[in-house]
């Protein structure tokens, strides 16, 4: 793959690269009207596939908060149609990575050493390039390490990056009103969050030092002496990456016994920790020789505060979903709810919620549950297929609930989908031995 020798950290030149997006795109759908009186039926297939390229090609040579919002829609495979999925999965894998040039400027900066000077040896190219850093294997000590190298300019550019996708999605998203704001800053805290290598190191250590007593988990070891604001060394681990794992036939019980670990990893953070590695994407696990499961990549950390923790699980409850009272209640705490809700507004969103509550929170209804189970993946298809749809949600106001949702259900949407690909059935309450 060629490399970048340079990547656009000026606003104006940011801007630029997505103008001539835009441009592209504009004349995708003149092509697309042409030859929509021809062929209908391929004509949409063949725009999404042309708009999914163009998006890509202009994100990924920016790198950055505007190739992450990417990664991150390629998760919702619910939202988008299967070309901007496949297209926006690469931000996962296969971005442009730097040249050794830059790369050795960039080690000058950070560690005031270039990286051969650090290391008894060092790959010069990278091993996997993503949207805010590019990963190098080296050597030191006998030790093989990973190092994880931060683009420049993408720290400084996030507020600038997020103004420029913010249209996109609002439209997307039906956002209306100033409200819309919490949430865009909730994403460029957490961007902001992801590209402090000091912050991550911390957290890398105190959430895999704490999960340690999860069976089946394995982790790196960081060392802060190599490492700074934009440059992380950590051990290297090998193993195959999850979605690499999953494409090949599997044993069922190594299937249940790796979702096992993935659950209790994520129930443990989320009710002992109340915090979570909030990216769980299957670039960010891998599953060694020995069948373990390896986490990797603790720069997305999301806290769970109280104020949030206590009403999102109480709604997790069945009893309190069928209870009307309650219900309610909660749905105001969760800001779901608002007291300038009309009652037209009150009703719909109550009998919209009801039946999405219902469905996503039903692993906790159970002692087990197998998310390999179709049916309950055809459900979540059908009401997201429904509601996309649903022209009485696009004239009221999307700003619905929390800031603290982005994150949470992300969260909960990317494990869900890790254990389907898995086709785990899990012991529901098997992490509780772990909490007390």
């Amino acid at each position: 793959m060629k490399t970048l020798d340079s990547i656009p950290t000026g606003k104006m030149e940011r801007a630029g690269k997505l103008v001539k997006t835009g441009v592209k795109i504009g004349g995708n759908y003149v092509k697309y009207y042409g030859k929509k009186l021809v062929n209908s039926e391929n004509a949409k297939e063949e725009l999404d596939e042309n708009n999914a390229a163009d998006i890509y090609d202009g994100l990924k040579s920016l790198k950055g908060s505007a190739l992450k919002v990417a990664q991150m829609l390629s998760m919702e495979k619910n939202l988008l149609p299967r070309a901007y999925v496949d297209k926006f999965s690469l931000s996962q894998f296969s971005v442009p990575p730097l040249s050794a040039p830059l790369v050795r400027k960039t080690f000058k900066r950070y560690l005031n050493q270039y990286p051969e000077e650090v290391y008894d040896h060092f790959e010069r190219n990278s091993i996997n390039a993503a949207s805010i850093g590019q990963v190098h294997k080296a050597t030191k000590n006998g030790k093989e390490l990973a190092v994880k190298i931060q683009y420049p300019g993408v720290a400084e550019s996030i507020s600038s990056d997020l103004a420029l996708v913010k249209p996109i999605a609002i439209k997307m998203f039906n956002l209306k009103g100033k409200d819309s704001e919490k949430y865009f800053k909730e994403v460029e805290n957490k961007l902001i969050e992801e590209t402090n290598y000091i912050l991550e190191l911390e957290q890398s250590k105190e959430i895999t030092e704490a999960c340690t007593v999860i069976p089946n988990m394995a982790f790196p070891i960081y060392y802060p002496e190599l490492s700074s604001e934009r440059i992380l060394t950590m051990d290297w681990m090998k193993g195959k990456h999850l979605s690499e794992f999953t494409a090949q036939p599997f044993d069922t019980q190594l299937g249940n016994k790796l979702g096992q670990a993935l659950w209790d990893f994520y129930m443990f953070q989320i009710h002992h920790l109340r915090k979570v590695h909030a990216d769980p994407h299957p670039g960010n696990f891998l599953v060694s020789e020995q069948n373990t499961l390896i986490a990797i990549d603790f720069g997305c950390i999301k806290q769970i505060p109280d104020e949030f923790y206590t009403p999102y699980f109480e709604l997790a409850k069945e009893e309190n979903i069928n209870n009307n009272a309650v219900f309610m209640e909660k749905l105001y705490d969760l800001e779901i709810l608002t007291p300038t809700d009309s009652e037209q507004e009150l009703e719909f969103f109550k009998a919209l919620f009801k039946e999405m509550l219902s469905l996503f929170t039903s692993p906790f209804h159970k002692e087990e549950f197998d998310f390999g189970d179709e049916v309950f993946w055809s459900k979540i298809a059908d009401l997201s297929e429904r509601y996309s749809k649903d022209e009485q949600i696009r004239k009221m106001n999307g700003n619905r609930g929390s800031k603290h949702f982005l994150y949470m259900n992300r969260t909960f949407f990317g494990l869900y989908n890790l254990l389907h690909d898995l086709k785990a059935k899990v012991q529901v309450n098997h992490f509780k031995k772990y909490v007390d």
